[in-house]
């Protein structure tokens, strides 16, 4: 992924200095921060200040006590990380605000570009396996465009299901990096969260016991199902040779993707088109 920015602890507050804002990230960021102070506080940071530095964009903090979540989580650790996404999305939605930063609409026809450069699929372990999931991956991103109605459960959201955006403290779940905050769907949102490489790679949630917690409706179980097929897709493109994540992550974790793609893929009986 595209590294956005900077951070600078000093005491008790964090600087946090954008190195590209092409989707508005200090602007989003600063929203959801005034935003959650007023209507969820003790939920993200509490804003300071914002500015310039060196003509980049800066946003000025608190520092929240803790850490990222790291390895697997334990059922304490989970059990606060419900209790933060339960207040997200029940915050109340400020007047105006916008889509959240990588939408279905937007996101979803970045997808197939991505999967048809030839990559250097020689550097897969199983490089037949990794050729298999690309295909079917194609195939139901060709058969399932992105609905323009997909918000139906309107929620705040985070946009980033990265594990490492969740701050623990030992009793106390926190979230922090807002810059894709706006309005999406409950059951993107928590698709974003449980087909995330930060831990579904690591196997760090407890995913069924996590979507347990949440009580979705049937409807948004089936919303959820369907866009988890398109987030499991995009960390295939992303986990394929030359990527970020294909250099982050351990050898193998390519092949463990092309399986969960093909296994999420088969659980779908619509004919492919």
């Amino acid at each position: 992924m595209q590294h956005t920015h900077e951070i600078r602890i000093q005491g008790d507050e964090v600087q946090k200095t954008f190195v590209s804002w092409d989707e508005d990230e200090p602007e989003r960021e600063w929203t959801a921060l005034q935003h959650l102070a007023a209507y969820a506080p003790d939920l993200a940071p509490r804003p300071v200040s914002t500015g310039t530095t060196n003509g980049q964009p800066t946003i000025v903090m608190s520092r929240l006590p803790g850490g990222p979540l790291t390895g697997e989580l334990t059922p304490a650790q989970q059990s606060g990380f419900v209790v933060a996404l339960r207040r997200l999305f029940a915050a109340p939605m400020p007047d105006g605000l916008g889509v959240r930063a990588n939408d279905p609409l937007r996101f979803q026809p970045q997808l197939l570009p991505r999967l048809r450069e030839p990559p250097r699929l020689a550097l897969c372990q199983d490089p037949a396996l990794v050729a298999r999931s690309i295909e079917a991956a194609m195939r139901w991103l060709k058969a399932n465009p992105p609905d323009k109605h997909w918000i139906v459960d309107p929620v705040l959201a985070l946009g980033d299901g990265n594990l490492d955006n969740v701050v623990w403290d030992g009793t106390t779940a926190r979230l922090v990096d807002w810059e894709e905050f706006g309005v999406s769907d409950l059951a993107y949102e928590v698709a974003g969260v449980v087909e995330h490489a930060s831990s579904r790679l690591e196997r760090r949630l407890d995913i069924a016991g996590l979507l347990t917690a949440l009580s979705l409706s049937t409807d948004q179980q089936e919303r959820l199902a369907r866009h988890r097929r398109m987030f499991a897709c995009f960390w295939l493109a992303m986990l394929l040779p030359g990527n970020g994540s294909w250099r982050r992550n351990p050898p193998g974790s390519t092949e463990d993707q092309a399986r969960h793609v093909l296994q999420l893929l088969a659980r779908d009986q619509r004919p492919y088109s």
